[in-house]
């Protein structure tokens, strides 16, 4: 067998062939060192190094931390790249989609690094689960009053109130009244931009 026939070796950095040069593309970009921009990141300057040469996979949290250095969205940190985005979203054009009885509405454009919804939450639906999930999550009160709980912390949303949280802290959202409670919810994306509408795993009951 020749040198030539024998694959090259695996490593950490397998799967990301397009994610490493663009982390460093998108530094230089920002005119940032690599020393500025992992005290940035709570990162060392050698774990950034080997993020930009492909030696270590970068995590979800470090993705959009470096993104919101850099002024981007994940998607570009992927590499990920959307034609003919239309930045106009028509209310004709606005399908509803229902899971566990919450009714979800686009209200942003698809391939972003934000996804914006309407969302209306029946009284009774979905009380007892709990999200966690890397991002940010930013919601306002339509109508309706919104029972909000952030950790340990539990708040009563009523219209013209509005609340942005790490979404890594464990949440969760429930109608206050019997006529349920509509939102505008804007959330970051984490994920492929042609995913469909998601708010997180679900994971249990808060004690």
């Amino acid at each position: 067998m020749n040198a030539s026939d024998v694959p090259p070796p695996t490593g950490p950095g397998e799967g990301l062939p397009a994610v490493a040069p663009q982390l460093r593309a998108l530094r230089r970009r920002a005119g940032l060192t690599l020393e500025a921009t992992a005290h940035a990141a709570g990162l060392s300057p050698a774990h950034l190094s080997r993020l930009e040469t492909g030696h270590r996979q970068p995590s979800l949290p470090m993705l959009l931390a470096l993104a919101r250095i850099y002024g981007t969205t994940v998607s570009e940190l992927l590499g990920e790249t959307v034609a003919d985005r239309d930045a106009i979203v028509r209310a004709a054009d606005m399908e509803p989609t229902r899971a566990g009885g919450w009714t979800y509405v686009q209200a942003g454009a698809p391939g972003r690094g934000m996804q914006a919804l309407r969302v209306r939450v029946p009284h009774g639906s979905q009380g007892d689960i709990v999200r966690v999930h890397p991002g940010e999550e930013w919601l306002y009160v339509l109508r309706g009053r919104l029972r909000l709980r952030l950790g340990d912390t539990a708040h009563l949303l009523a219209a013209g109130d509005s609340a942005h949280f790490d979404s890594l802290t464990p949440h969760r959202l429930a109608a206050e009244d019997q006529d349920g409670v509509e939102l505008l919810f804007v959330h970051t994306l984490l994920q492929s931009p042609t995913a469909t509408l998601c708010l997180g795993p679900l994971t249990g009951e808060l004690p």
